[in-house]
């Protein structure tokens, strides 16, 4: 259930985290590593050597059962997935940089990958070799898996069970992290109430929606912010028909929109949320059933809006056409004034209409209803990857400390400028990828956004950690004037007091985020019909918008169920009843 963005995930988040320090793929959390005994993972002294209380006779790394060292060290076999993403300092290779090294250094682990192959996108190179090595059982001890191939291991009885290791040696502040997001990251991974896999976890409220606006042109019409969809409606129309441009023509557009519908820029998400309408997302009925939401009669209200929105001439009447990409190329060149995107959204693309036009002013806003009942934004489920234990390994806990150094490196209470560069250097190497066993706290950039806005009412930054300085020394330099530097707007505009962040802090502090109810494998209905289903729901909904009849959407629903929409919806049903 990650996202499937295409243009966003090679730009934004490449953004996100190339730029050492503001966002990333996880999250950021502080003050907790005292629980998990208050160590700097990247300093930690070696345990010293006390009776053997099991892992295979190691006493020394029993004697603290977290970071303790492997003495003698001990080799853990994997494999890596890895793409064109993955830039190697000089002298340094997948099998021997800066995390294989601190690995051995700090715990005594050695990893041996069975093989490493380029190509991780779904149904890609990566995933094909993993399911060859699944189905002849050619295995390493760690398996690096998605939720289908996990399930299939499950099925297999090749699994080994972690429950009790997990309680033993997951340290308190990894348990933290992977249950920050919700208890659904495990229990994804837990079958039959057993344990079979640690999740590397990620960040569900990062991907909330929002309404990014102009404020410029707002002020400029003499517009308030929006407080219901009719509002939004009205600020559509008024940055349509009311030249905030001023340039003497009709030439701009009230909401941006791209052909994929989706994406997190120029996305409707938002937009049918607003209408309680959760598009590719099971949500549950009245009666508590799991149902699929881009067929429940809610759709076809929102669908509706957005039918006049464009027979108005507020969307781009090219929108079919245009992926995020091209349609980024409108809005940085002033011809948008509104969209529904994501957190990230400054740094691609309204950073670049502020380059091209330096009066231009963008501010997130929380999404609104379409009547009196509260808005309850979507969030996916943001765990796409499991680590799996062959089983019969020698050493099933291994891979739970290696976790425990990977996030007390980062984000534990005694961190280090030095510790964090062993994720980011400033020459843009992204150097956590190195590390094959990672999770990554959820509220990570939320208490990013928390810390700065502290560290600027009090004007006193000392107590940030390195990755919170960094953003805070970009801001401050842009708030003060000292620093031009677009950037500097983009970070801004996501981490200070007026910054995305503030909205995804209200959602949460007001507990509205909607998550998925279904995170677990693809089922067999899904696997052999959602993608001709999914292309279907694309095509319809656009054809709607662009000028069909509404009444297209009963005969889609209708076809969606016969064509396995009610095959899928009893797999999933049958899922949630077995949790």
């Amino acid at each position: 259930m990650h996202k499937t963005v295409k243009w966003t995930a090679a730009t934004a988040m490449a953004s996100l985290l190339m730029l050492a320090a503001a966002c990333s793929s996880g999250n950021n959390e502080t003050g907790n590593a005292s629980e998990s005994n208050g160590t700097n993972a990247m300093n930690t002294t070696n345990a010293t050597d006390t009776t053997n209380t099991g892992s295979g006779g190691n006493a020394a790394a029993e004697a603290d059962p977290y970071l303790g060292k492997y003495d003698p060290p001990i080799t853990l076999t994997s494999v890596r997935i890895i793409n064109d993403t993955f830039k190697f300092m000089e002298g340094q290779t997948i099998d021997n940089n800066m995390w294989t090294k601190a690995l051995e250094e700090k715990l005594g682990i050695k990893v041996k990958y069975d093989w490493v192959v380029s190509g991780d996108q779904p149904g890609g190179q990566g995933e094909q070799k993993m399911n060859v090595s699944i189905a002849s059982g050619d295995l390493p001890e760690v398996i690096p898996v998605n939720a289908k191939q996990l399930q299939q291991l499950q099925d297999a009885g090749e699994l080994e069970d972690l429950t009790a290791v997990y309680d033993k040696y997951a340290s308190p502040f990894l348990k933290e992290i992977l249950n920050q997001d919700g208890p659904a990251a495990l229990s994804a991974a837990t079958f039959g109430g057993k344990l079979m896999a640690i999740p590397n976890t990620g960040s569900s409220m990062d991907g909330a929606a929002m309404i990014w606006i102009r404020t410029d042109w707002l002020q400029k019409l003499s517009l308030e912010p929006p407080k219901t969809m009719a509002d939004v409606l009205k600020i559509s129309d008024a940055f349509t028909n009311q030249d905030p441009d001023g340039n003497g023509k009709k030439d701009t557009y009230g909401i941006a929109m791209n052909k994929d519908l989706y994406g997190g820029f120029a996305d409707i998400t938002g937009l049918l949320n607003g209408f309680h309408a959760y598009p590719k997302q099971w949500i549950k009925d009245a009666s508590g059933n799991l149902v699929y939401g881009s067929v429940q009669p809610e759709m076809k209200q929102a669908l509706g809006a957005l039918q006049e929105l464009y027979k108005k001439g507020q969307i781009d009447k090219e929108f079919g056409v245009k992926d995020g990409g091209k349609e980024a190329e409108l809005t940085t060149s002033g011809k948008i004034g509104m969209e529904f995107g994501q957190m990230w959204n400054p740094l691609f693309p309204l950073v670049d209409n502020k380059k091209n036009d330096p009066n231009a002013q963008w501010q997130s806003f929380p999404l609104v209803s379409n009547d009196d009942q509260p808005v309850t934004p979507q969030v996916g489920f943001s765990t796409g990857q499991y680590f799996a234990v062959k089983k019969g390994a020698e050493h099933p806990e291994a891979v739970i400390k290696a976790m425990n150094l990977f996030v007390e490196t980062g984000w534990g209470e005694a961190t280090t400028p030095e510790n964090y560069a062993a994720y980011f250097t400033s020459e843009g190497f992204e150097k956590f990828k190195m590390m094959p066993f990672q999770a990554w706290p959820s509220r990570k950039n939320l208490d990013i956004y928390l810390h700065i806005t502290a560290a600027i009412d009090s004007k006193d930054a000392s107590k940030l950690n390195a990755e919170e300085q960094d953003n805070y020394a970009k801001i401050a330099a842009f708030l003060d004037g000292s620093s031009k530097d677009p950037l500097g707007w983009a970070y801004e505009r996501i981490f200070a007091k007026e910054g995305s962040f503030k909205v995804i802090d209200g959602y949460v502090n007001g507990n509205q985020l909607k998550m998925t109810e279904f995170y677990g494998a693809p089922t067999p209905a899904m696997v052999e019909k959602d993608s001709t289903l999914q292309k279907r729901e694309i095509e319809t909904f656009t054809k709607i918008i662009m000028g069909d009849s509404l009444d297209n959407f009963d005969k889609f629903v209708t076809e969606w169920k016969k064509l396995g929409g009610d095959q899928i919806t009893q797999e999933v049903n049958e899922w949630a009843k077995s949790k």
